[in-house]
């Protein structure tokens, strides 16, 4: 699975987790019912700690195999690589469905700041599956030819309808959250109600860690030096839900003194670059918590107030780049995060 086009770039750091020696093993007398997993997926790192001694190792690996293979683009099987390939045979699994239409929901809710169809973009300027070349404005309105969610439909049988066959999907804004979910989902139906999971800084969390306390979440100061990550900028303490981060600050490229950052407003097919360095929302799951955090990057602080306003279920907390280099805090609601 792609983890360009967000690029979340382990922002979060799971305090919860630090000191402790031996994974995939039971923790101490104390806590000895607790099972902890660690491996590496999609490219990045992830981490799994539950309250129950059976070690679920080989269903979760399978179950990271069913997401690569509804949405990853790597993947040319995948039922998202068929279907960008205009393949008419394919059928929308389960694991598709469900990313796509919370793709287009977003969407509709942040009027297109988000947009699984903007990869052609992304490509254009280097941060997707092509290397970068010289972009001009007639290669950009070339590639947005093929933008635009409003132009990409499911019908009842699971056939994607595209307006414009050269339209593209990318889930990597989206998918990394929902492998979150599907895990934790497992989780729920053997009856283990206290866990953590996290792929790449993308978290869901239910009851209590292994001492008995709320699962601490830490978020990172933006800082461009990746040795840096681990300053913290505040802490969460969560119970229940989904949390996610995106940020532009590590994955960008200067070209002619000029800094051009990975996150592409779907809507000009440039590089945007608003007010929030690093965007971190928590939601009832972590797909939407993946998918918000991404678009509140496009939007910037002002829009994404706007929208957060008319969902209550979500909560942020925004770094702005605020004057003379020093960072400013924006939470909603205000007291989230003090």
């Amino acid at each position: 699975m792609s983890t360009r086009a967000k690029s979340v770039i382990l922002l979060i750091v799971i305090l919860a987790i630090l000191g402790l020696t031996s994974w995939c093993s039971r923790s101490g007398a104390d806590n000895r019912n607790y099972t902890r997993l660690q491996g590496t997926v999609f490219n990045t790192f992830y981490h799994i700690t539950y309250n129950d001694p059976t070690d679920w190792q080989d269903s979760v690996t399978a179950l990271f195999t069913e997401v690569d293979n509804s949405l990853s683009m790597f993947n040319p099987n995948s039922v998202i690589s068929r279907f960008n390939r205009n393949d008419t045979s394919c059928v929308a699994n389960a694991h598709f469905r469900r990313v796509f239409e919370m793709g287009q929901r977003v969407s509709e809710v942040t009027d297109g700041a988000f947009d699984m169809t903007v990869a052609p973009v992304v490509n254009l300027w280097g941060f997707g599956l092509k290397n970068r070349t010289d972009v001009t404005p007639g290669a950009v309105d070339s590639a947005m030819t093929g933008v635009g969610f409003r132009t990409v439909s499911l019908d009842s049988t699971g056939h994607l309808r595209k307006l414009r066959p050269e339209t593209v999907l990318d889930a990597s804004s989206i998918a990394k959250g929902y492998a979150v979910d599907v895990v934790a989902a497992f989780l729920e139906r053997k009856g283990i109600s206290d866990f953590m999971v996290e792929i790449g800084g993308e978290v869901v969390v239910r009851g209590l860690n292994d001492k008995g306390r709320e699962w601490t979440v830490g978020i990172a100061k933006p800082k461009e030096d990746v040795m840096a990550g681990s300053e913290l900028q505040a802490v969460v303490h969560l119970t229940f839900g989904g949390l996610a981060t995106s940020g532009n600050y590590r994955n960008f490229y200067e070209k002619d003194g000029q800094r051009y950052a990975h996150t592409i407003d779907p809507h000009t097919g440039y590089p945007v670059q608003k007010d929030i360095l690093s965007a971190t929302v928590q939601a009832p799951d972590c797909m939407t918590a993946d998918a918000y955090a991404t678009a509140f990057m496009v939007l910037g602080s002002a829009d994404a107030l706007r929208v957060l306003k008319s969902l209550p279920s979500l909560k942020a907390y925004f770094i702005l780049d605020g004057k003379g280099g020093q960072f400013e805090t924006l939470s909603f609601p205000d007291d989230w995060v003090k």
